[in-house]
């Protein structure tokens, strides 16, 4: 099977959607299956060497040197001439698309490239429909709704299926904009397993964040942005400071909008600066080592189309203190494997006192629960089963009116 897939960027920085791209990658290639991804990414990003993968960079984004701060709308879009040309010459190399992710430029140009084409083609939205933008982002929202009508409603209408990662988010994305003729399907997720040695790599991360010596910690580890709820968790941290002071909080990850400022500020005035410590984006053996290291995980999250931070906390037996806007939270709440309340600041203040309230053989059984969740739900390489199957039986009803030409070197 010739699988081309299309991202905006393969930035690890940029969240989940890539980490799956990755390990779908290294699955699919192992069994003798080609699989190109293109995206909007400049050939110069330093992150593209150590990515795995087979990348046809044809934009500008992680360029060293690149303007820092509030970028043009077209870059921010990330806009490349180069794109839609080299869909429209490549196509017929593949036998199936793979779409990942929406309102950016790659799907704009997917929608022109592969609307109406005979390839068939596949959209994970990786919870880009979640109502919860509309809530939030209102004028957003009316943009958006125009460029479905130009670009993601012709891409999505077209498509073999739209693939949804929980039955929630298939219910919450249900008609989220006119006119809606998608052929959903739930086909699950899957995230990578824990890796290394769990001592070692606990010790490497708090070797990268000193401050934080042995202490006991409960881990946020995602963006640090308004969507994730960083200041509801803050917030319930400081109420629970006083009755718990050997507990520490850890923020871990890249801060797109500036917020880690706001919330240093914050935990300074509320009397609890040294314990609540920021370790930046972290990968590899630290990331795992986070994990492995915290007493919890916790993400209070207003909308999580999935959560692979939080399936990689369960892989590695950790609890974890969720919302119920993360869509695997029923699956969660079903194993033991955590906790789950609303969204707001309640919610959070619940989670903490909750699970501090647990004594160690309740939160080590807990843990133990987290890790079955894991084995029974998100394992990569069924996923990967999944979707072949759904790929072969496209190509199987959709006849070619040529052959697929044989590969040649990927250019842009």
């Amino acid at each position: 099977m010739r699988i081309l897939d299309i991202i905006g960027s393969a930035d690890p920085a940029h969240g989940g959607p890539i980490g799956t791209v990755r390990s779908l990658s290294r699955i699919w290639r192992a069994r003798g299956h080609v699989f190109d991804v293109v995206t909007l990414d400049s050939p110069e990003a330093p992150y593209l060497a150590d990515s795995g993968l087979d990348v046809v960079p044809l934009g500008s984004r992680g360029e060293p040197g690149g303007a820092s701060g509030p970028q043009p709308l077209h870059r921010r879009f990330g806009y490349s001439p180069k794109l839609l040309p080299w869909l429209k010459a490549n196509t017929d190399r593949y036998d199936v698309a793979l779409v990942h992710g929406l309102w950016n430029y790659s799907s704009l140009a997917a929608s022109l490239a592969l609307a109406g084409n005979r390839l068939p083609h596949f959209v994970f939205t990786h919870g880009m429909l979640d109502p919860w933008f509309k809530q939030a982002y209102p004028l957003k929202s009316k943009v958006k709704a125009l460029s479905w009508r130009v670009s993601e409603g012709r891409l999505l209408n077209s498509a073999e299926k739209v693939l949804f990662t929980t039955a929630e988010e298939q219910r919450l994305a249900e008609g989220a904009f006119r006119p809606w003729q998608v052929d959903g399907h739930v086909v699950g997720y899957g995230c990578a397993d824990m890796q290394g040695d769990p001592v070692e790599a606990a010790r490497t991360f708090r070797a990268g964040l000193p401050a934080l010596g042995e202490r006991p910690f409960l881990l946020f580890l995602s963006r640090i942005h308004p969507k994730k709820g960083c200041d509801l968790l803050l917030e319930a941290f400081a109420r629970i400071a006083a009755a718990h002071p050997e507990m520490d909080l850890v923020f871990a990850g890249p801060d797109d909008v500036g917020l880690r400022g706001v919330l240093a500020a914050e935990a300074e005035a509320r009397g609890i600066g040294a314990r609540v410590h920021f370790a930046g984006m972290i990968r590899g053996a630290a990331k795992w080592g986070a994990f492995h290291a915290c007493e919890a995980f916790a993400l209070v999250s207003h909308s999580e189309n999935f959560g692979v931070v939080v399936a990689e906390a369960m892989a590695c037996s950790k609890p974890v203190l969720i919302t119920d806007k993360i869509n695997l939270w029923r699956e969660v709440d079903a194993a033991g494997a955590g906790l789950i309340e609303k969204d707001d600041q309640a919610g959070a203040d619940a989670l903490l006192a909750r699970f501090l309230a647990l004594s160690p053989e309740a939160r080590a059984a807990m843990g133990r629960a987290a890790r079955r969740c894991y084995d029974a739900n998100y394992q990569f390489d069924a996923l990967a089963d999944r979707l072949m199957a759904l790929f072969r039986q496209a190509v199987a009803d959709t006849p070619r009116p040529q052959a697929i030409r044989e590969a040649l070197p990927l250019s842009a």
